[in-house]
């Protein structure tokens, strides 16, 4: 070994000790006559100190070296004097009195500063992802993503669940976001997938008597990338045995419940047992099945009042079929008409065509340019329900249901950010239940499932698929953390000839259905059990965990936002042998 201790583990037992390290050069200080250098490996950090009295050869040496350089040192720990102690530091009470020096590696300059947080364009960061991870925080938010996930192994382990791996060659089964191919060499013309979840496998294990299954999955969808997106991307796969909706909640919020206490101790969760929400309720009162429950803002529905009050706009939305529903922005009765219309431009963005409001003046006047519209009592009331005081900001949008939601749910956290309402450290999970178990696709004419294929209907509305679809709900569940979907499940479909009906409900033909999924529908004749299960995104549950923006930041080799590899350059073209051996022919887009 290079070293017989870690930068970040000396301390002041350690006083007196002959010890080796080795490790980065973080920061180097020539003070003539004696030189210091901060090592760093991935630990921590600690001082070595050389001085050309005692030791002329390590001092030349150290004299040389720069940022980034790794070496090997080897001296003696020594106490600081009580004045040059670093509290902040904590190797800060001791140094390393150095007697020789040796470089393993130089380095070239960083193109960035790896020693001091700044600012860095992203794609610089990616194309030299190898010197970003050094930085404290990559290697913070890789230590936080290691200890997520062991706690989660160490957990289910006791809870008796089996980790099992999953084909990650797969039959394309297309459904959701685009498939990633492979082509088959040994199969000419035939494709395998990658998983874009391990859903049939993990269903076929509860077949196959397992019962309690789960696995940190890899998964692949091939879609537009945003900031909680990536091609491929890690999940906790979960599957379980003769278990209710219930089950499966009880197992999540008390894993992760535990989770937060030992692996974040230093943030707190806003509500236990944690909120139930129905899909119907998240909506009305936020606007989004994934509501962030940290903070009020809530939508207040005033349709009923709009109908007849005389204001053009509210009323020709209700004729249509539409809503009006309102926020109370409490505290900003002192936006300007520059902020309003900034928020009026924001909502035009996500379709509203436009967004009503009404002051209350600190000093207690009513200012708005629909107040002429309506009647007194009206606007008193609508105070009354928006729980309206002075100070206030009360907007508004009329328009189809889902621009409503859609709009003022994005408003709602839009504002939120701008006042900071959002306490990191406060984590608001919340559970969204009773989604509709299907939606009408009136391009299509089908119904769409709102969640997947194998998900059943909630046992009381099974009744209801031949004569009402638009009114059963599914035994479905979503876990949501600050305004993010961290999870979702359901209990599936066991019974063929109920499988049989949903697929003939979305407008899936016999045929198409066997030959996506014979494999399942066969294995349901050999003694399927209840099972159900969920899968949790692991890179947006450390995302949220870790206080950052994008899942980028605690992968260690994402993708950037247009799926490219920038630091390998990938994708490639590959050699032409090698489409050749796959029977491929390429059939590309002109340039422009």
């Amino acid at each position: 070994m290079h070293k017989t201790h870690t930068c970040g583990e000396l301390r002041k037992t350690h006083v007196g000790e002959t010890i080796q390290l080795a490790g980065w050069v973080h920061r180097r200080r020539d003070h003539g006559d004696l030189i210091f250098i901060d090592l760093r490996d991935r630990f921590g950090l600690v001082q070595l100190v050389a001085d050309p009295e005692t030791s002329p050869e390590a001092h030349q040496t150290l004299g040389r070296v720069r940022s980034e350089w790794v070496v090997q040192a080897e001296g003696v720990v020594r106490a600081r004097p009580e004045e040059m102690i670093n509290p902040n530091l904590e190797t800060g009470e001791i140094e390393v009195e150095v007697h020789a020096v040796k470089v393993l590696n130089p380095s070239e300059t960083p193109p960035f500063l790896i020693n001091k947080e700044e600012e860095v364009d992203e794609n610089v960061r990616l194309k030299y992802r190898y010197l970003d991870l050094r930085t404290p925080r990559m290697q913070r938010n890789l230590t936080l993503r290691h200890r997520v996930i062991k706690f989660i192994r160490d957990y289910l382990d006791e809870q008796g669940f089996l980790e099992i791996e999953t084909p990650i060659l797969f039959k394309t089964t297309p459904e959701g976001a685009r498939d990633y191919l492979v082509p088959s060499r040994v199969h000419p013309g035939m494709v395998y997938a990658l998983p874009q979840s391990p859903q049939q496998l993990k269903q076929m294990l509860m077949v196959a008597g397992i019962e309690r299954y789960f696995q940190i999955a890899r998964c692949f969808r091939d879609e537009d990338q945003r900031g909680d997106r990536q091609p491929e991307f890690t999940q906790l796969d979960i599957e379980m045995s003769f278990v209710e909706r219930e089950d499966v909640i009880a197992l999540i919020e008390g894993m992760y419940t535990k989770m937060v206490a030992e692996v974040v101790p230093h943030k707190r969760i806003f509500q236990t047992p944690w909120p139930r929400l129905s899909y119907t309720e998240a909506m009305e009162r936020f606007g989004k099945d994934n509501p962030d429950i940290r903070y009020g803002l809530e939508l207040v529905d005033l349709t009923d009042l709009a109908e007849g009050c005389g204001f053009g706009v509210f009323e020709t939305a209700v004729e249509q079929g539409g809503h009006v529903r309102g926020i109370n922005a409490k505290g900003l009765g002192n936006y300007s008409r520059k902020q309003i219309d900034a928020l009026t431009d924001y909502v035009r963005t996500y379709g509203a065509k436009g967004l009503a409001y009404i002051i209350l003046d600190p000093s207690g006047e009513t200012r708005s340019p629909i107040l002429k519209f309506f009647q007194a009592d009206t606007i008193e009331t609508i105070k009354a329900r928006m729980g309206a005081e002075d100070g206030d900001l009360l907007l508004f949008v009329a328009d189809k249901p889902e621009v409503v939601f859609d709009t003022l749910g994005r408003l709602r956290v839009h504002l939120a950010e701008e006042l900071g309402l959002g306490d990191p450290d406060v984590l608001g999970f919340c559970w969204v239940i009773d989604f509709p178990f299907a939606f009408w696709d009136e391009e299509e004419k089908r119904w769409d499932p709102s969640h997947h294929l194998f998900t059943s209907p909630l046992p009381e509305d099974i009744a209801l698929i031949d004569s009402a679809p638009e009114k059963m709900r599914g035994a479905q569940y979503d876990l949501v953390l600050n305004n993010n979907e961290v999870a979702g499940g359901s209990i599936r479909i066991h019974d063929q000839a109920l499988q049989a009906k949903v697929f003939e409900l979305i407008g899936l033909e016999k045929e198409v259905a066997a030959e996506r999924f014979g494999h399942m529908l066969e294995a349901f004749q050999y003694g399927a059990p209840p099972h159900g299960g969920i899968a949790s995104g692991i890179d947006r549950l450390v995302m949220l965990l870790a206080d950052e923006d994008n899942i980028r930041e605690v992968i260690a080799f994402p993708k950037n936002q247009n799926a490219r590899d920038v630091m390998a350059d990938a994708p490639t073209p590959a050699e032409p042998e090698q489409y050749k051996e796959l029977h491929i022919k390429l059939d590309l887009p002109q340039e422009e």
